[in-house]
């Protein structure tokens, strides 16, 4: 990686001229990955102890808790997620004494332009390619653990070439990339724990009977030992804490700062697997302030001030989340019921979408809460849903729906009308919608 950084390419551009190799954003295999990481010397055996999240909610904000309790036990962490909301460097960590950085324009450029040479020119997708150059960051800077994120799946995904991890974590699992995945829970479990390597333990959430089923199975035939939650790990609120307890005993924690009933259970899923790891000793003070200092950007955000904050209805409540799926939905609305039952106000919903999304088993989800619903397009994204699609499914379920030009244009409508008392106002359907919101009111992830 000697490029001169003097005659290097902005990053946008070494973006757009990957992004071209490959005719496809997303085709699950893995030959081309493993041909180039050959080409590339296997980085992908020199990386630090690698910890594998794989599921198809709450991945992000279980590896968010996972992050900062090793940093609050004073470990150096790297982390690859996806994907990003504003820019690419999001999904690149690098874990430093007293806390880690996204990877500067500079190195990341020179990361992926190696990976580049290497791949001369041959077919493959721009996750793979990104992936490639995680490893190689990774394996050039020393720290004590990887995080890694499966991107779609897992069987089939690009960083599934890691053979020995120091453990993997299975997330809740749920219908959503049928069209890569499969049509059936059992089928999509089947992915996502395709994951599991031979002796290395397995974490698990909460999982639908048929997902815990195939789970289960693929831990016995790789010998790995498995911790699920309910048997072998519980996680409960009591008076607003946060309540751990296995065969190790118990912890009463404060309450994850990230928003919702479904953060205690991801913040758990975490506490689990870091408590299921014999490398790792870390004490109740770290495992805490982990918990409460975790952060990740729009997951139940709360947008408090910004350039769109500034056009909504004064005194209104902004909330941001990237949920786009059934069980996704599920948990924003639980989230939104807990709101309403503190401080009733009005609830209207913006909402965008990809057009591979179920949008009336997404915003079913919400017929009890709202009947406002304000359909809009994503910007910049060919494959993004047709507000008038959004707005058929939204009547097919009686929500009273209209459709806006943006999202800016939807909150200066809103602050038009006479409101009582002022409106709580979730935007959410898509991590591209929440991105593209991020960076229009000025608060994108740092």
């Amino acid at each position: 990686m000697n490029t001169s950084a003097s005659k290097r390419a902005p990053l946008s551009e070494v973006i757009a001229r990957l992004s071209a190799l490959h005719p496809s954003r997303i085709d699950l295999d893995l030959e081309r990955m493993q041909r180039l990481l050959e080409r590339l010397d296997h980085p992908e055996r020199k990386l630090p102890p690698v910890i594998h999240v794989a599921g198809t909610n709450g991945k992000g904000s279980t590896i968010a808790y996972l992050r900062a309790i090793l940093e609050a036990a004073g470990l150096r962490v790297h982390t690859y997620t996806s994907p990003y909301l504003v820019r690419l460097n999001e999904c690149f960590r690098l874990g430093r004494a007293g806390g880690g950085a996204l990877v500067g324009d500079d190195e990341l450029c020179g990361a992926l332009e190696h990976c580049e040479r290497a791949n001369a020119g041959a077919p493959i997708t721009i996750f793979e390619i990104e992936t490639a150059a995680a490893f190689c960051l990774f394996a050039r800077h020393q720290a004590d653990v990887v995080l890694l994120e499966v991107g779609l799946g897992g069987r089939l995904d690009a960083t599934n070439v890691v053979d020995t991890p120091l453990a993997t974590v299975i997330a809740p699992v749920g219908m959503d990339h049928t069209e890569f995945l499969g049509d059936t829970l059992t089928k999509i479990a089947g992915e996502k724990a395709a994951i599991i390597k031979r002796n290395a333990p397995v974490i698990c959430a909460e999982q639908p009977t048929e997902a815990m089923a195939v789970i289960e199975a693929q831990a016995r035939r790789m010998h790995a030992p498995l911790v699920a939650a309910g048997q072998q790990w519980h996680v409960n609120v009591e008076r607003g804490r946060l309540v751990y307890q296995d065969d190790r005993g118990l912890m009463d924690l404060a309450a994850p700062r990230l928003f919702g009933r479904h953060q205690f259970d991801n913040a758990g899923l975490a506490i689990a697997a870091l408590r299921a790891i014999d490398a790792f000793k870390i004490d109740t003070a770290a495992f805490e302030a982990g918990i409460v200092n975790a952060e990740w950007p729009a997951r139940m955000q709360r947008l408090a001030s910004g350039a769109l904050v500034d056009q909504a209805p004064s005194a209104s409540e902004i909330w941001l989340d990237g949920g786009h799926n059934a069980d996704g939905g599920r948990v924003v609305a639980a989230a939104l019921g807990d709101l309403e039952e503190r401080v009733p106000r009005p609830l209207v919903v913006i909402v965008g979408m990809m057009a591979n999304k179920d949008a009336v088993a997404f915003l079913a989800n919400f017929a009890g809460l709202t009947r406002h619903i304000i359909a809009v397009q994503i910007p910049d994204r060919d494959s993004a849903m047709r507000p008038d699609r959004l707005a058929d499914a939204a009547r097919r379920l009686g929500m009273r729906v209209e459709i806006s030009d943006s999202v800016e244009a939807a909150l200066r409508s809103l602050a038009r009308l006479a409101y009582e008392v002022p409106p709580r106002i979730l935007i959410t359907g898509s991590l591209y919608l929440a991105g593209h919101v991020l960076s229009a009111n000025g608060t994108a992830p740092g």
